[in-house]
């Protein structure tokens, strides 16, 4: 019998990667292809995407299947939210694709709140306010480059677009467009009277579809580069979607935390919570698999360390800043949702101005630096645990970390301690395991959410960290 393998291509901030993935004795098989390198680039004075360049890496990840000869039944890409293009009546885009950490938005909430108040805005989508949400992000371009509005026929997000242009068809993929802050969490389609209110083109917004969707297979041009024709199927394609999709429980109510550049820290609803206490807590109601809300509070993450490293210690590995850190009796602390981590000019120097506000020790090693982050990191996942018992009136027995940060075993520990709560950590490729899991499900190998999440608990190792409160 021939292995049915399916392709993920998961693209994040910094790096991207082409992953292959079979079923093999109930257990999910991964396998590494290809990886690229990705990150922000200056244009025309923005930051934005190389959006060709990426495109062009996932051609050459797609030819390396066919060299290796396992050709995929089906693929899909998951990458980062919030970001798009936009496209004319030729389908050519129009503009660069900006990225979200760049200052286009930094007076958009204020034009935004001009046609609807920010208390009705929360209430209507359930969306958490940052600064670079599409909506902003549209009041940037029309403020500021109204004309582009004007052309466009079409916005894609960022994964829609390169769907677009390996199958020819333009869809909007749920999970990424519920980060718009523009999708009714109701109706779980587009908010028209909103979108009018705003002043954006009706006819931009193309249908939304599920995660699992068969968007069709792959165009005649796309084939003769590659070397093969597979089945193109929606994940979510939305990365932290995809990660929260392979959180391996079993439990009803379960509290996770996706880390990686960010820490997405919360938990599954039926119907998202867009009261005004859900709002002053700064929670946000992002659409996942099969209709379940992720309710979750955006973190800094591992953004901060990543870039200390790059700035202090470039040539040392994380594992071995952890143990630096470990060693280290600083306990300083800053608040890592502050906006002034986003994107300082020297992640470093921000940290130490920050403890230095504060009246705290101002760390001076990397190791030093590290601890202070991390511990501030878990001190602030703890807090966020109350949040979101309080809000939800649950009581979570455990944490489950997945994603890159899964491997971050000092910071595991940490946070273990400040919460109180035992951590269970892994898979590290939650996102890629995620996007898999909704092929294999739209395939048929797995029936629904349930059997992937036992196959995930079954597929790879979950470490467990010990809170010294747990009582069990």
């Amino acid at each position: 019998m021939n292995t049915k393998y399916y392709l993920a291509v998961d693209i994040g901030a910094s790096s991207g990667r082409h992953m292959l993935s079979h079923l093999e004795n109930g257990k999910i098989v991964l396998e590494e292809i290809y990886r690229f390198p990705n990150g922000m680039i200056e244009k025309n004075g923005h930051k934005v995407w190389d959006v060709d360049q990426l495109f062009q890496e996932i051609l050459t990840g797609m030819k390396k299947c066919a060299m290796v000869g396992k050709i995929p039944y089906s693929m899909g890409i998951d990458t980062w939210a919030v970001d798009f293009v936009l496209l004319d009546e030729n389908d050519e885009r129009i503009g660069d694709a900006v990225a979200y950490r760049d200052r286009r938005t930094e007076d958009m909430g204020r034009k935004v709140y001009e046609f609807i108040p920010e208390d009705d805005l929360y209430g209507r989508t359930g969306i958490q306010k940052q600064i670079f949400n599409t909506i902003y992000q549209l009041m940037a371009v029309k403020e500021q480059q109204p004309g582009q509005l004007e052309w466009a026929k079409s916005m894609l997000m960022i994964p829609d677009y390169f769907h677009f242009l390996l199958t020819g068809k333009k869809v909007q993929e749920y999970t990424n467009a519920t980060t718009t802050q523009l999708v009714n969490p109701v109706t779980k389609d587009w908010d028209i009277e909103l979108i009018d209110m705003l002043g954006y083109p009706r006819r931009i917004f193309h249908k939304i579809q599920n995660p699992g969707y068969e968007l069709g297979r792959l165009t005649e041009d796309i084939q003769n580069r590659v070397g093969f024709d597979c089945k193109v199927v929606l994940p979510p394609t939305h990365d932290t979607a995809s990660a929260v999709m392979a959180v391996p429980t079993q439990e009803e109510h379960a509290l996770y935390i996706s880390s990686g550049t960010w820490s997405l820290m919360g938990t599954e609803l039926k119907e998202a919570d867009c009261s005004k206490v859900s709002m002053q807590h700064n929670m946000t109601n992002e659409g996942g698999y099969d209709y379940r809300f992720r309710y979750l509070k955006n973190i800094m993450g591992l953004w901060m360390i990543q870039s200390v490293k790059k700035e202090s210690a470039p040539d040392m590995g994380f594992g071995e800043i952890c143990a630096l850190a470990s060693k280290e009796t600083i306990r300083s602390f800053v608040d890592v949702n502050d906006a002034r981590f986003l994107a300082p000019e020297n992640m470093t120097a921000e940290v130490k101005s920050a403890c230095e506000e504060a009246g705290e020790q101002i760390p001076q090693t990397i190791g030093e630096l590290a601890a202070v982050i991390y511990h501030s990191l878990a001190k602030y996942y703890a807090k966020t645990a109350e949040e979101i018992e309080k809000l939800t009136g649950i009581d979570y027995s455990r944490i489950q970390i997945v994603g890159g940060g899964a491997n971050a075993h000092y910071l595991n520990e940490l946070t273990a301690e400040y919460a109180g709560k035992n951590v269970y950590a892994g898979p590290t490729e939650a996102t890629a395991v995620g996007n898999f899991a909704a092929q294999m499900i739209a395939a048929g190998e797995l029936k629904d959410l349930k059997a992937a999440r036992a196959c995930i608990a079954e597929s790879f190792e979950i470490n467990i960290f010990t809170s010294n409160q747990d009582t069990e």
